[in-house]
């Protein structure tokens, strides 16, 4: 048996949501970084997340997207029934996304274990991700709550860590987590690195649903219930879904579990990308020796720069500068520097703050 054969009752959840704002304005509210294709590859963010999913859980793919993007993501994805699309009324975040579905399959299988993998990143490494998704559900199946835990490159300051305590004698390479960190400074993600142990949190949980709902249940009972009670009867999703608390599952869920010893981390040793903003998506995409790289099919004329340049159309001329950011749409150019690419989430903010929401 291969690592890509289907795995016995495991469902996958893809939440498909937020803006992408540090993306802008390549992503944006109506068309976000998950619809885009990012690498070049022919394939989008979200078809390359189905092409890796869909041979461990055939017929059992479960996307929740927002319900502007439903008839988007349907095109993308046409090979998924109607009904495996989960249509969120407005974003409450990613808790109430990934506890409907799997207060869904809770539902349908008994004996289900379910894996929630985001839209968004970039994993090319499929053997490697399906191995870690394999192990991950053979320890779910005991009851933990298990995390993916992300092999750090670098001492990041825009993830969080996953602390590592003791190893599960009956699995290698997994152990129980001892704390979730929240994004560290650079000089504290450099101690994470040298002191050994510590993971990058790239939100990938599996579990059987039951499990998750009633970690959930533990800390916030009503929402549970009203997740549940959404599965049962959907005609009350007007009523109940407003009500449901904004809040990620890691807060919800995952912290207070670990606080409790309920947590499991399973090494994630493929290379792994969330494509956060321009800086990493020209690293993602540069080549050894080709100093400005270049994203869609414009003519791009270069002079002395590097960088990264995404467009479409017109002819492009970059001269004398490094490490730019030139990204061209039809309605919105944006310059800035590889440096500052954290900072065009402030761009989106004033937009919107003078009423451009168009454009965001």
């Amino acid at each position: 048996m291969t690592s890509l054969a289907p795995i016995d009752s495991f469902w996958a959840v893809v939440p498909a949501g937020g803006a992408g704002t540090r993306l802008w304005p390549l992503s944006r509210a109506g068309a976000p970084k998950f619809l885009h294709d990012l690498r070049g590859s022919g394939r989008t963010l979200i078809q390359e997340t189905h092409d890796r999913l869909g041979p461990l859980a055939p017929g059992r793919v479960l996307v929740v997207t927002g319900a502007a993007h439903r008839d988007a993501v349907a095109g993308q994805l046409d090979t998924l029934a109607p009904e495996a699309i989960l249509a969120e009324p407005s974003a409450r975040d990613s808790m109430a996304a990934i506890g409907l579905a799997a207060a869904l399959i809770e539902r349908a299988d008994p004996d289900a274990v379910m894996g929630s993998f985001a839209a968004d990143h970039v994993i090319t490494d499929v053997e490697g991700f399906a191995g870690a998704v394999r192990t991950s559900v053979e320890v779910a199946r005991e009851g933990w709550l298990v995390t993916l835990g992300v092999e750090p490159t670098f001492p990041s300051s825009a993830f969080g860590y996953i602390r590592s305590g003791e190893p599960l004698a009956e699995h290698p390479g997994a152990a129980r987590v001892s704390q979730f960190v929240e994004k560290p400074s650079v000089e504290v993600a450099r101690g994470y690195l040298a002191e050994g142990g510590y993971r990058w949190n790239a939100g990938m949980f599996v579990a059987r649903p039951t499990v998750l709902l009633d970690l959930l249940a533990d800390t916030d009972p009503g929402f549970a219930a009203d997740l549940r009670a959404l599965a049962a009867d959907g005609s009350r999703m007007e009523e109940i879904w407003p009500r449901l608390p904004r809040i990620a599952v890691d807060h919800a869920v995952a912290e207070p579990a670990a606080a409790a010893g309920r947590v499991a981390t399973v090494p994630a040793a493929f290379d792994w990308e969330d494509v956060g903003d321009f800086d990493s998506l020209a690293a993602l995409l540069g080549a050894d020796g080709v100093p400005m790289t270049v994203l869609g099919d414009a003519d791009v004329r270069v002079v002395d720069a590097s960088g990264l340049v995404v467009a479409g159309g017109r002819t492009v001329a970059v001269v004398g500068l490094d490490d730019v950011v030139v990204v061209d749409t039809p309605d919105a150019l944006l310059v800035t520097t590889r440096e500052r690419a954290q900072d065009v989430k402030a761009v989106v903010a004033a937009l919107k703050e003078s009423g451009r929401a168009d454009l965001t």
